[in-house]
């Protein structure tokens, strides 16, 4: 009896023993502990309401990545939007003013053939002027005395510098007179209105333009490869019948921008003419061609009364026998157009291609962390789930210390 009281129960000094093994693991096992893999574990759903929409959102992903990502925004392609662009445009029509007869030299301003160019529809001109006194126009500068005109003295409004005196001699009407101004004399009157320049819907306008992609270094111009001198003499831009002809008539392009010839030769207005090259360089670089978009530019201004349209001044100046400077001075009414380049070219790329590959197959693992959501909390079986997905393991050195325990009272 004695000897089986003994084993039954284990010596104080063996119990203390074996708490001492218990407690001497702690910290090897938590440095081992950092050098564990840990891997996911599956659990199976038998579920088909689940399942269907797993497999569903699953295959929206991928859909998603294939028609937009890859094949509409060309993920798997490295881009180049630095297009590098010269532009040289050539006016072409005569029209009159009056009894004048207006060639290129005459309407088109500036000379130079840039890519900002406008053409005059519309001129109010001043003629015979010299440096001088004479009294100010405009209902601003009305006068009574020196002192209504000494207020003015300063304003940038004028035709010339205000000297502050009062005119008596140029009295109107009304009985009220005029302030001087020193400048060229006499004023410009702009309030008349001059016939405009009707024939400027059958000019037309010659656009040149070569591009560059540095990145690619392909370089490619809006001439197509069977242009020829008879075909730019004869042919006139359609977005249809002839998208690549590069001689673009002013009537049509009002057309494009819903813009009358007479709402528009009077006052004058602003219009861009894109130039859009979107390349897929994986294809033959012969399909790399431009697209030709017009735009009003002045459409944010349409509600305002003050300076509507287009318009500035120029001058052309001459000398007298008698050495007098003289000049005419004309306020011009102009279309103005804008050549905007833009341009975005893209080739295959093993980078891009594979980060967006990588985004896929991680993105599909959003219909999994959907599902869970749905078992964990409005399925009927989430408990379940619950327990079949979640594990608690007791820490390592508690663990430990059970199995020393365990044994130590089995070899007892």
């Amino acid at each position: 009896m004695s000897s089986r009281s003994r084993r039954v129960c284990p010596a104080p000094d063996l119990e203390l023993h074996i708490r001492t093994l218990a407690m001497a693991p702690k910290a090897p096992c938590l440095i081992t502990d950092f050098f564990f893999y840990e891997t996911a574990k599956s659990v199976v759903v038998k579920s088909w309401s689940v399942g269907i929409i797993n497999r569903v959102l699953q295959l929206l992903i991928i859909l998603y990545f294939i028609s937009w990502v890859f094949v509409h925004e060309k993920g798997h392609q490295l881009h180049d939007s630095g297009v590098e662009s010269s532009v040289m445009t050539k006016v072409k029509g005569l029209g009159k003013f009056g009894n004048h007869v207006m060639d290129v030299a005459d309407y088109v301003f500036p000379p130079q053939g840039g890519s900002s160019f406008s053409i005059i529809t519309n001129l109010i001109t001043t003629t015979n002027q010299t440096q001088g006194l004479c009294p100010e126009i405009g209902e601003n500068f009305q006068c009574s005395s020196d002192t209504t005109c000494e207020i003015q003295i300063g304003s940038n409004f004028g035709s010339g510098i205000i000297t502050g005196r009062c005119l008596n001699d140029s009295k109107l009407r009304d009985g009220s007179g005029r302030c001087e101004i020193q400048g060229w004399c006499p004023v410009e009157d702009d309030t008349f209105e001059g016939e405009p320049m009707m024939e400027v819907e059958n000019f037309t306008i010659f656009i040149k333009n070569s591009i560059r992609f540095p990145i690619f270094d392909v370089t490619r111009s809006n001439f197509p490869s069977s242009l020829n001198q008879s075909n730019i003499h004869s042919c006139n831009y359609d977005p249809e019948h002839n998208p690549s002809c590069p001689v673009f008539k002013v009537g049509d392009i009002l057309r494009h921008v819903n813009k009358s010839l007479h709402s528009i030769i009077k006052s004058g207005g602003e219009i861009g003419i894109n130039i859009s090259w979107k390349c897929n360089l994986d294809y033959n670089v012969e399909k790399c061609v431009p697209r030709y978009f017009f735009t009003c530019l002045e459409a944010a201004f349409e509600g305002n009364r003050v300076s509507k349209g287009y318009n500035f001044r120029f001058a052309k100046y001459f000398q007298t026998e008698a050495g007098i400077e003289h000049r005419t001075l004309y306020k011009a009414f102009a279309i103005h157009f804008e050549v905007i380049v833009s341009g975005n070219a893209g080739k295959f790329h093993t980078v891009p291609f594979l980060i967006n590959l990588v985004a896929m197959y991680t993105s599909v693992g959003l219909a999994t962390v959907f599902c869970d959501i749905i078992l964990l909390n409005f399925h009927k079986g989430a408990n379940e789930y619950k327990a079949k997905k979640f594990e608690e393991v007791l820490p390592c050195f508690i663990s430990l210390t059970l199995t020393l325990e365990f044994r130590a009272l089995v070899s007892w």
